[in-house]
């Protein structure tokens, strides 16, 4: 049998939070798309339009949600019913599907979809093109135990991942948290899990870097901490402590400073913290396009402890503190936690984070930064590999379909230090 001679791969984000889907799914798409693969990208994100697509890559925009709460949404620009905004997403959904005619649909994160959305594509999938697969891509953690489990036990995410799903990749490290074991998944859905280890991002290169240090008007000898809070939702608080620290510290800083505030950070909080950083003549962002330049010409990178953004920060080598949130989910929190566990990142809990903590936590890594350089280091970046050899796999012909997929074995990990 032949190898078709091109493979289209459908790409669902439903990004009705923050920045983490979006960026999630353009990394993946930019290091799995190939010559003969056409990669359309679902998503719900307002700021899609933003970021740079490369060639064989292109995006479809669903009307935006947003989250108020983890069960309620509401249409982001249009003044239309939730529900009626649900069923336009689903229709183009469900339309794309049927019109583009995929031979791989990977989702992040959401098994079913917002409010079940893509329960229908999955369900056509199965019933119209059955050589297709379907697979589900997860952070390397959800939330803690107990309520991921009962969030999926009542929404019946463990009958759809058994029904529709032929895989389901955990872009993290089994050894650094095992959600198999954490969640309670059942055998003949562990048997689809393939741990691909965690997703590296793009390296600028060094003259970006040093373009960077230069148009900030840095020397070669400056400090440089970057604070950045993701989407910038829920990032106020992180902003306004730091720039605290710089207010009430001495006029001689022995480092430089930039913060990027986030696209989704409202609008007075944003004035505000942009007025203060001005006046300390610290540059503020509300977006950049382009945040691993920032952060490759950072000594330190102060963050909240999404997926991405830590993922970014470890690809580039940079040592960093993070001040995760731990509402609406402990996700974050744990991350955190793992990780420095191993020595990779120092982090400063929310009740801890108050001025003269997060000063001298700021200033202490400054100063001694390599016991995490080294970790970081030696930690493997397996994801896209891992994600390639299972492409691979699905574009040889067969003439019957696999059964399961083995978990995927990693090298091992270091012992390090504990908090």
């Amino acid at each position: 049998m032949a190898r078709k001679p091109t493979f289209n791969i459908l790409m669902y984000s439903h990004d009705t939070y923050g920045l983490g889907h979006i960026r999630r799914t353009l990394a993946i798409a930019s290091q799995i798309r190939g010559q003969n693969t056409n990669i359309l990208i679902l998503s719900g994100s307002p700021i899609v339009g933003r970021f740079d697509f490369p060639s064989r890559i292109d995006f479809v925009r669903v009307p935006g949600m947003i989250k108020v709460t983890n069960e309620e949404y509401l249409p982001l620009s249009i003044k239309i019913d939730a529900e009626q905004a649900l069923k336009i997403r689903r229709a183009i959904i469900t339309g794309t599907a049927k019109t583009f005619e995929p031979d791989l649909f990977i989702v992040d994160k959401a098994p079913l979809g917002l409010k079940r959305e893509i329960v229908p594509t999955l369900q056509w999938l199965r019933r119209s093109r059955p050589q297709a697969k379907a697979v589900l891509g997860l952070r390397d953690i959800m939330d803690d135990g107990e309520s991921t489990r009962k969030d999926w036990e009542d929404k019946g995410v463990y009958k759809v991942l058994d029904q529709y799903y032929s895989e389901i990749w955990v872009y993290g490290n089994r050894e650094l948290y095992d959600p198999i074991r954490e969640y309670g998944i059942p055998e003949p859905i562990s048997r689809k899990m393939v741990f691909t280890g965690y997703i590296p991002r793009a390296m600028p290169k060094p003259v970006q870097v040093r373009e960077v240090r230069r148009d900030h008007g840095l020397n070669d000898s400056d400090k440089l901490v970057l604070v950045t809070t993701g989407g910038g939702g829920d990032g106020y608080d992180l902003l306004d402590t730091f720039l605290a620290t710089l207010e009430n510290g001495t006029k001689r800083r022995p480092f430089r400073a930039i913060v990027v505030g986030g696209p989704f950070m409202p609008r007075r909080q944003r004035k505000e913290i942009a007025a203060r950083a001005r006046r300390l003549q610290v540059r503020f962002y509300r977006f950049h396009r382009h945040m691993e330049r920032l952060m490759g010409a950072a000594d330190l990178v102060v963050s909240m402890g999404g997926y991405n953004t830590v993922s970014e920060i470890l690809s580039l080598g940079k040592v960093c503190l993070i001040v995760p949130r731990e509402q609406p989910r402990r996700e974050q929190l744990i991350r955190a936690q793992v990780l420095h566990k191993h020595g990779l990142v120092d982090y400063l809990s929310w009740p801890e984070l108050r001025v003269e903590t997060l000063r001298e936590q700021v200033l202490s890594l400054l100063a001694h930064p390599e016991p995490y350089q080294r970790a970081v280091r030696a930690f493997p970046f397996t994801g896209l590999g891992v994600m390639r050899q299972r492409l691979e796999e699905f574009r040889e012909p067969t003439q019957e379909p696999e059964e399961h997929v083995l978990i995927q074995p990693l090298p091992p990990l270091y012992s390090s230090s504990t908090r």
